[in-house]
């Protein structure tokens, strides 16, 4: 099993190579504040002195450590100068250069994290790679993350707490991480940022172990007795206590070697009962057995994510298309998809089908079935008429003669006029179906052909053509709907099947009216026994036409206020109709004609209702279905067209590169998995 974290670097290696992090492969983050002793445990796990010193904020980007042991034999390398070493450290920036100098690795990371943090102290979340290779270590693979501050210093960012915070919680929110919480003994443990910041993300502290460091530097007359036994702060994987060098001693340039060898020392003779649980070797086997075990328990979760993520990428990579070769077969195959995925979605078998809401062929029959046939339905077929209005146009229809029976004319006229309502709902119901059909242009071109993205001088022109075909089409529809109302208004049949319970109505209506006209006419009044004449030769009473002028004006009929002559009749007058009480007659009038109007009303928006749909279908629908292929070929497949339109987007290359990339990682991750396997180490 030590073998599984070469593998996990080894995995590490292939996705440093694309540049990625989609993978939380599993790591050990070094958690602390500032002066905790964060460094000079790193130092003490790698055994050399390595990392950046001073005040303040020194690690101010993550720096991912790969520790590989070797075996002493083969631990000779060459650097760039020519000097040989057991130990050598390389850098992912640099690429393959080799440092056997540990000075220069230390200046190296200074000067990477000045490159991309610059010089004001502010921090990056873009990680540093070093491997070291060297016989005297364990296999690690630590993170190096900035200590903990609470006050900005100098020309640090005023939010450098919040900005450290939130790094922090990055890389140990993974899952895969171990978290080394790092505090020193000098300090209150209750008071440790490194242990409250490590369980807002592991609660249960399943993967945090925390070490406690300057085991030296407690006030006298104090130990650490109660802390290292767990009886302060619990922590589920231990606490381990080591003791580190001083500044002084850095000054002096003490090894490494030679403090541990003191640690040592200090254990036996201050915690004899704990030595041997205790201090840096027993840290470093215990992260090493920590992350060996965490390793086996992540790797099957890491598998499938790792397929998951390989299908991904190869779909990705299978829409951006391989480099045209062909451009006439490219541009038609193209051409030909998008033609049949927009007829598909229309027919409802497209193979990307929305789940959110209506599209396509579904929407239309939405239109044509709920949208309007509802609102066909809700025209009142007596919608703005009034019993008033119905009368006017009884009385117009019967010129200057008084009616006996109700005038058929005023039914067609006024039904006409219902019958007109219906023209604006259809029309409104082709501009819908019309919308839609715009609609899938695009649905097509986000869901059904991302090829066409490749090329957005192609899509740019087949959108276009296809907008035109809409736009052509449109008038000719709006034409034929309009025609189909018209055709309504140009004959009233009253003989129509459905109207003829309607026209009986009407018929015994008219027949029941002759007969009491007929009963209550008077006898004949002979003619020797009409009254006298007055003084003039007339009488001024209401029978006579001069009783009638005289009383004109109260009828509605006579002159107005302003009229120039009193009592005279001004012939220009038209006379208001006011609301007043109708007689018997009027009445029965009038609720014949309403009668009559509503039952042709409905069968013509019977008629209505079913061929506008019709006609919307085979106008606009059905002919761009089948004439879209054709236009599209006409206006695009063009010879002198094809380098313009098949020209990539600027991005689609880098892309299509990032893509084959990642996929060839996952491919290479997915192979050293399998290789574990095989081996047995899982």
């Amino acid at each position: 099993m030590e073998a599984l974290i070469p593998v996990i670097n080894k995995l590490q290696d292939v996705f440093n190579t694309v540049g990625a992090d989609i993978i939380q492969l599993p790591q050990i983050a070094v958690v602390g504040t500032q002066s905790s002793g964060k460094s000079s445990v790193l130092e003490s796990l790698v055994g050399r002195d390595l990392l950046p010193r001073g005040t303040g904020v020194v690690t101010r980007r993550p720096l991912i450590l790969q520790l590989v042991h070797v075996d002493p034999g083969d631990a000779r390398k060459n650097d760039d100068g020519g000097r040989e070493g057991e130990e050598w450290g390389k850098f992912l920036h640099t690429k393959n250069k080799i440092y056997t100098d540990f000075d220069e690795i230390r200046q190296e990371i200074e000067a990477e994290t000045d490159r991309i943090s610059g010089n004001n102290k502010g921090i990056s979340d873009e990680p540093i790679h070093l491997k070291i290779f060297s016989p005297h270590v364990v296999n690690l693979t630590l993170v190096d993350l900035p200590g903990i501050t609470k006050v900005p210093v100098g020309d640090q960012p005023k939010d450098i707490e919040v900005q450290i915070r939130d790094l922090i919680l990055k890389h140990i929110s993974n899952p895969n991480c171990i978290i080394l919480a790092v505090t020193a003994a000098n300090t209150d443990m209750a008071t440790s940022e490194a242990l409250k910041v490590a369980r807002e993300v592991d609660p249960d502290g399943r993967r945090t172990l925390a070490v406690v460091t300057k085991l030296d530097l407690m006030d006298a007359g104090t130990d650490a007795m109660d802390v290292l036994m767990g009886r302060v702060i619990p922590v589920k994987l231990g606490l381990i206590g080591v003791v580190n060098r001083s500044q002084l001693d850095i000054n002096n340039k003490k090894s490494v070697a030679d403090a541990i060898r003191d640690e040592h020392a200090f254990l036996q003779k201050k915690y004899p009962s704990l030595a041997n649980r205790n201090g840096t070797k027993y840290l470093a086997r215990t992260l090493n057995r920590l992350l060996m075990h965490h390793i086996r328990d992540c790797l099957p979760e890491l598998k499938t994510r790792i397929n998951v993520l390989a299908a991904q990428y190869q779909s990705l990579l299978s829409s951006y298309g391989e480099p045209v070769e062909d451009q006439s077969a490219t541009l038609l195959q193209l051409i030909t998809k998008f033609a049949t995925e927009y007829c598909n979605t229309i027919e409802g078998t497209a193979k990307y089908i929305e789940t959110a809401e209506l599209c396509g062929g579904a929407r239309i029959c939405y239109i044509f079935h709920e949208t309007f046939g509802r609102t066909l339905e809700s025209v009142d077929p007596l919608g703005g008429l009034s019993t008033i209005d119905i009368l006017t146009a009884i009385r117009n229809a019967t010129g200057p003669r008084p009616s006996l029976f109700v005038p058929e004319i005023s039914f067609e006229l006024l039904v006409k006029k219902q019958v007109k309502r219906l023209e604006e709902p259809s029309l409104r119901c082709v501009e819908l179906v019309h919308e839609e059909m715009q609609r899938i242009i695009q649905h097509c071109s986000n869901y059904s052909t991302q090829e066409l993205q490749r090329f957005p001088k192609l899509h740019e022109a087949i959108v276009e053509v296809v907008t035109s075909l809409l736009r052509k089409r449109l008038p000719i529809t709006n034409e034929m709907v309009h025609n189909l109302v018209a055709i309504e208004l140009a004959y009233i049949n009253t003989k129509h099947p459905d109207f003829a319970d309607a026209c009986g109505v009407l018929n015994n209506n008219i027949e029941e009216q002759r007969r009491n006209r007929m009963r209550e006419l008077p006898a004949a009044v002979p003619r020797d026994k009409a009254p006298a004449a007055g003084p003039q030769g007339e009488q001024e009473g209401t029978g006579t036409w001069r009783g009638m002028l005289k009383k004109g004006e109260g009828d509605g009929l006579g002159s107005g206020p302003g009229s120039p002559l009193k009592g005279a009749v001004n012939l220009l007058d038209v006379p208001v109709p006011v609301a007043r009480k109708l007689s018997s007659r009027e009445q029965r009038d009038c609720e014949v004609i309403e009668r009559l109007i509503k039952s042709y009303f409905l069968i013509v928006r019977k008629n209505i209702q079913d061929s506008v749909p019709k006609a919307v279908m085979h106008f606009l629908v059905n002919h761009v279905k089948d004439s879209l292929q054709s236009e599209l070929v006409g206006q695009l497949y063009k010879s002198g067209l094809l380098n313009d339109l098949l020209t990539e987007s600027e991005d689609m290359a880098q892309r299509r590169k990032e893509a084959a990339d990642m996929l060839q990682a996952l491919q290479k991750a997915s192979q050293v998995i399998a290789e574990i396997r095989e081996t047995h180490l899982w």
